[in-house]
């Protein structure tokens, strides 16, 4: 491999910074071209949400260049969901086994602490301030327009990796200039908006600080995540239209009034409820698919740039990491970061982008339908005793998406559509409620599979 090889990274966001360490422990001089300010300097958060959840997938890529521990510092185990009923009452459910968990990390922090350590390293240099408004696919040439000097500038690379996010300008200039360019932009009819339980009078946090909470409500749901200094972020995942949606509720009256109908465990601890809802935006989900991700093998797309998703599954951020390993493996593999090594990494990474996307979107429907549901919860009871008994034979969707990096997304997509075929037959077996845990259940299951 030649150490002297170029490598141009738009969008130091999360995916960006991590390719960038990869890419510099391999000798290749890096250079990273962010659009916005330096969040370390400017106190701005990039990105959609506060608050991501860091499982396994996520893990294997922080500890692939060794920064996993440092990572650990700044992430909190979520070991199951809270789910909190409209009477007050609430129920757990675990995620996996026993001290399985995901992690609450802040964007903003994990984001600042990936690009301390890319800049740690010797041959990376980050620049910021740099919008993308060109990019020359003959000459490989990108054109920067730095906001904070007004000055332009030409940069010529060897390989340019596009990690500039969901509307990437990467993607868009090759839109542009290739042919037969597949590009599939999807919004779900839900918003969102960024809301806070605040930190006790001690610092402590008012609600149990190792789960993920929800309050599922049917067509929409809250999240809470919890955060180092005692705080919970808050997500409502609503309509963006309708009788009942953003669009509906407009007065401070109005949004008391529909907080205190449907989640009234909630308010007493929001105190700031109704100026986060006035001051916070509403914002949408959009799933982007598109191909291909690799254009004259020294151009790829990577990250939410290849395949931004929403983040219902909690996989955005380790899909993207993912996509590091994958590429890193492939570096091995070809002996560089060359063309035959991208297309592979294309070729690879494709069906299982879209795999989770559609993952993402279906488990919408279950976080906020399903999970306050008796036949839902007694499947997912037989499926988890079921489990324990053969793990070798049944592994639960979930665990195989959060738990399982060695299975491929678009593996666990296909396994899991036929777990649900064979659970479909099993919850309507007549008393199953009564006999859940019986010989005839457990042999039907095994005849199945």
């Amino acid at each position: 491999m030649s150490t002297q090889k170029n490598i141009t990274v738009v969008g130091a966001g999360l995916v960006g910074s991590l390719v960038s360490i990869y890419l510099a422990k391999r000798g290749y001089k890096v250079d990273v071209y962010e659009r916005r300010p330096d969040m370390r300097k400017a106190n701005i958060i990039a990105g959609r949400s506060i608050n991501l959840a860091l499982s396994d997938r996520g893990w294997r890529g922080l500890e692939g260049v060794g920064i996993a521990d440092e990572i650990k510092k700044i992430a909190i185990p979520m070991y199951g969901r809270a789910i909190h009923m409209k009477d007050g009452s609430s129920t757990y459910q675990a995620y996996g086994k026993e001290n399985q968990a995901i992690y609450s990390v802040s964007r903003g922090g994990i984001n600042m602490r990936l690009m301390d350590l890319a800049e740690q390293q010797p041959n990376v240099t980050l620049h910021f301030d740099e919008r993308c408004d060109k990019l020359d696919r003959k000459s490989n040439q990108l054109s920067f327009f730095n906001t904070s000097t007004n000055k332009a500038i030409d940069v010529k690379s060897d390989i340019v990796l596009g990690s500039d996010g969901a509307f990437s300008a990467v993607r868009t200039q090759m839109q542009f200039q290739s042919d037969r360019f597949d590009y599939q932009q999807f919004y779900i009819d839900a918003g969102y908006k960024e809301l806070v339980i605040p930190a006790g009078a001690n610092g402590e946090h008012l609600i149990e600080k190792n789960c993920l909470h929800i309050w599922p409500r049917g067509s929409f749901m809250m999240i809470a995540l919890p955060n180092m200094d005692g705080s919970f972020t808050c997500t409502l995942f609503f309509q963006m239209e309708g009788k009942v949606s953003f669009d509906a509720i407009k007065t401070k009256e109005e949004v008391m009034a529909f907080f205190k109908e449907e989640f009234p465990d909630a308010v007493p601890l929001m105190p700031t409820l109704i100026e986060d809802w006035m001051n916070n935006p509403t914002s949408s989900l959009v799933t982007v698919k598109c191909k291909p991700w690799v254009w004259d093998e020294k151009i790829a797309l990577i990250g939410d740039a290849a395949h931004a998703i929403v983040p219902f599954y909690g996989q955005g951020m380790n899909c993207g990491f993912e996509d590091c390993v994958v590429l890193n493996e492939l570096m091995d593999k070809h002996g560089d970061l060359n063309g035959a090594c991208l297309k592979e990494y294309e070729t690879l990474r494709k069906p299982d982008g879209d795999a989770i996307a559609d993952l993402a979107i279906a488990n919408f429907v279950e976080m906020r339908d399903k999970t306050a549901d008796k036949t839902f919860l007694l499947q997912k009871k037989i499926e988890a005793h079921f489990s324990a008994k053969y793990p070798e034979k049944w592994i639960p969707l979930y665990s195989m998406v959060t738990y399982s990096p060695q299975i491929r997304y678009s593996e666990a997509l296909v396994n899991g559509n036929k777990q649900q075929s064979i659970m479909d037959k099993i919850m309507a077996m007549p008393d199953i409620e009564a006999k859940w845990d019986c010989a005839e259940v457990e042999n039907a299951i095994l005849k199945s599979l």
